[in-house]
This record gives structure tokens, sequence and C-alpha cells, in this order.
């Protein structure tokens, strides 16, 4: 491909690049060196058959219940990835994004489909042969519609609270550990620079990260707006869980000031340390598994796989007990909201309200997605010349070589550094040639002539 265009089949691929095949000279006669160049050609043409794929399952397409199925706890995940590789041993690069409101695996491969990991991830979440299932997610086999996705989500388009930005900092936790496990791949990794790029634009061009409006902050608001403005400070909150959205909880309480506060968490140092970090009080777990929650005005459950840890609330007085459900699995058991004076809010409920930014971001909607639509162009520009990059990266390992010989040849001794250059020299000039054809003679005298440069 020189200025050409990225076929959709090997035969178009090879044929982009058949300028580039006189390069290899002598390696193309027949024979043993012919069928290597052939095999080098095919090792290039498989590179570019490598697609970036997507599955996802969301607030968008099912409901709390449905996602909870599918959510994928911390501790899961190095079983999971271990167990898609060894399923689809083509698969290189792979990223999962799990989050309360979805989960989504994007993946490298060549030959897996993207149904394919749905199917396998049902099968073992579900039931392999529930269709119904099965058209909870979305997915994509195309490199393009996956970038697209991916921007969209993290550029809080496609989250439940219009403009979230915890959602940036969730992808890039989830590709730290795509790196830790060596597999960021090399789409994904692109895929990642367009991501925190658009990130940069959006906050920087756009309204559209004006406000606050995470769950964790949405949360607090509504204790704010439930109780009278005279006694809200000193209503006894407890925070169940000690991860992300605890945090959270901690960092906006800032703007909100409530003083009453106990954590509680099943590993009873994070619960400590967050409780010494914030000046607020511990409950034990014990008392969270009894569910003693006496006097407490506020519950907010967000503690990972403890599904319907609150099953019990004592009798209330006259305000209403607010239960406040962050978590997926859900930790407090739906049938407590027909509860006498108990007030319930899970995710998709708490994301219907308090948009007090919501026209600010939504007049910037426009402008995000020309950003989104800027990036992917860039990011595609970039997809559709790397067969050439892989050529040339491949090809210079050749010119490298020759280099060599040709120093030593002329001395026993060299300098790798003047090898180096004359390699990166001889590159430049084949690329602004209007035909790359070069054979090995002309070649020599391209390095000649570029030593004498020295």
């Amino acid at each position: 491909m020189v200025g050409g265009q990225l076929y959709e089949n090997n035969e178009g691929i090879v044929n982009d690049l058949v300028p580039w095949r006189n390069v290899l000279g002598k390696r193309m006669k027949q024979g043993s060196e012919g069928i290597n160049s052939i095999r080098f050609l095919r090792s290039i043409v498989l590179k570019m058959e490598k697609s970036l794929r997507y599955i996802s399952i969301s607030h968008k397409t099912a409901s709390v219940a449905q996602r909870e199925v599918f959510h994928i706890p911390k501790e899961e995940k190095k079983d999971l990835v271990t167990r898609i590789r060894g399923t689809f041993p083509d698969i290189s690069g792979l990223l999962l994004l799990v989050t309360c409101n979805r989960a989504e695996i994007y993946f490298e491969s060549v030959t897996t489909p993207a149904v394919a990991v749905r199917n396998f991830l049902v099968c073992i979440k579900s039931s392999c042969t529930d269709v119904e299932v099965s058209k909870l997610f979305k997915f994509s086999d195309t490199t393009e519609k996956t970038v697209r996705h991916l921007l969209e989500v993290s550029s809080g388009l496609a989250s439940s609270v219009i403009g979230d930005v915890e959602i940036v900092h969730q992808i890039k936790k989830a590709y730290h550990f795509s790196m830790e496990l060596n597999l960021q791949g090399s789409l994904l990794e692109r895929a990642m620079q367009t991501v925190f790029k658009s990130h940069k634009r959006i906050s920087n061009e756009t309204l559209f990260r004006d406000g606050t409006t995470s769950m964790a902050y949405k949360a607090l608001k509504v204790i704010n707006h439930t109780y009278d403005k005279a006694l809200v400070k000193e209503k006894r909150v407890l925070f169940i869980g000690a991860g992300d959205i605890v945090m959270q909880l901690f960092k906006y309480n800032s703007k909100f000031n409530f003083k009453n506060i106990y954590v509680s968490n099943r590993t009873e140092e994070k619960a400590i340390a967050l409780a010494k970090r914030h000046r607020a009080r511990v409950l034990g777990w014990d008392k969270v598994l009894r569910n003693d929650f006496q006097d407490f005005d506020v519950i907010i459950g967000a503690a990972s796989n403890c599904a319907d840890l609150v099953k019990s609330i004592p009798a209330t007085g006259i305000d209403p007990i607010l239960l406040i459900d962050l978590a997926v699995p859900c930790n407090i058991n739906k049938d407590l909201s027909h509860t006498e004076n108990v007030l319930l809010y899970d995710l998709d409920t708490i994301s219907m309200d308090l948009e007090d930014t919501r026209e600010k971001r939504m007049a910037a909607i426009g402008k995000v997605g020309e950003i989104i639509v800027e990036e992917l162009l860039v990011y595609t520009k970039w997809l559709q010349r790397a067969p050439l990059r892989a050529f040339l990266a491949e090809y210079k390992i050749l010119v490298n070589q020759k280099v060599m010989d040709y120093f030593e040849t002329d001395s026993e001794e060299y300098d790798f550094k003047a090898v180096k250059t004359v390699t990166d020299r001889v590159i430049r000039k084949v690329k602004r040639r209007t035909s790359p054809s070069i054979s090995f003679e002309e070649m020599d005298a391209v390095i000649a002539e570029q030593v004498s440069f020295l």
C-alpha cells in the first residue's frame, strides 16, 4: 500500500504490496529463499487481518437484574481471561471493562468472532441455549466500529448519567490490568491512546465535563433532598464496601459535610484505613451480616460480589430509612422497597434523578461527537497504513543485514551507530522513490553512497 486502500481480503492486501515484493530481489527466486519470501509476505498479511472486536451488556440493553448475571468480580477477572485465551488461542490483546452499568470485553483476534466470545460468556454465566439472554449484548467484529463504541463509552455519551467522568478512569484501570497480563495488543494500545486524547480534547474544548454527575455524588444528593435541611447533616449514614464507589462517596462528602458516617467492609483493615483518613467510624462486618442496622438513617450498598447482603431493616420512626444500592450484584434486597417508611434507590432509579447539569451537557453533545469523528478518522488512517508499516519494519531487517555485510566486507570492526544511521537513510531513500522496486545490486550502491556521507 502506497497511498492506497486497505482491502478486506488477503488477495487484495497482497496485491497492494506487489510493488514492494520486488525489493526482496534474489529472495523471490524459486527455491527455499523464494518460499521464505512467500512466508514473509503471508505473515504480514496475517498481521493485517487482525481486528479489534467487542461484546457489551449495559444499562442500554439490560436491567440491573440482568446485568448482575454477567458482572465479573475483580477476583474472577484473571481466571476469566485465562479461560478465554485457552478457548480462543488466536486472541492477543484483551481488555475487560466492568462497571456498575456495563460489562464489556474488547479483544484482538484474526479468526475468533465477537459472537463466539459472547456465547462463551453466556454459557459460563447463564445458559448457552438462552437466545433471549444473548440478545442483551451488543457486539462488533470490525475495528472501526469497536473503536467508535469505545470512544462513545469513554466520553460519557453512552453512560446512564450523560457525561459521566468516572468512566474514563475505570477504562484506565482496566487497561492497566491488561498491561499487567501483557495483553495490551497493538490495536488496543492505539485505541487507548485515542481514548485519552479524546478525553483531553473533550475536557478542554467543550462544557461536557462541567458539573459533577457521578453515581456517588448523586447518592449523597439524594440524602440531602430526602431529609430536613436542619437535620440532614447529623443523620447516621453507613457506607458498605471499601472500593472505588465508597472512596468517591468520601471524596464528594466534602461538598455535603455529613458528619455521622460509618463504613463497613469484609476486610476490616480497609474499613479502618478509610475511617481514619476521613474521620468516620467503623461498623463491624459481622453486624452487617446480621443486618444489625439499629439507628441508621441511610445505608449505601457498594460492596462487590455481595448479593442480597441487606435483607431486613429495623422498625423506623417518623423519618424514612433511605436505602441506596450502588452495587452489582445488588447489595440490597428489592423486596425492602415494599417496607413501610423505607425508600429504595438502585442504579437505574438514581440515574433518572438529579440531572442538574443535563442542559449544559446536552448542548455540548454535538461538539463531543465531532471530536470522536475526528479522532476516529486519525485512528482509521493509522490502521490503513499498518500493512506498509509492518512490511517496512520487516524490510528494515533485511536492509540492516545488508549494511552490516557491507561494513564487514570493508572492515572487521564497525560502528553499530553508523550501521543504524546508514540503514535509516537507505529506508528513507527507498520510501521516497516513485517505485519502491530495488534490486540488491542497487541497494549495495545506495549503501555505498550513504556510507560515503558519514
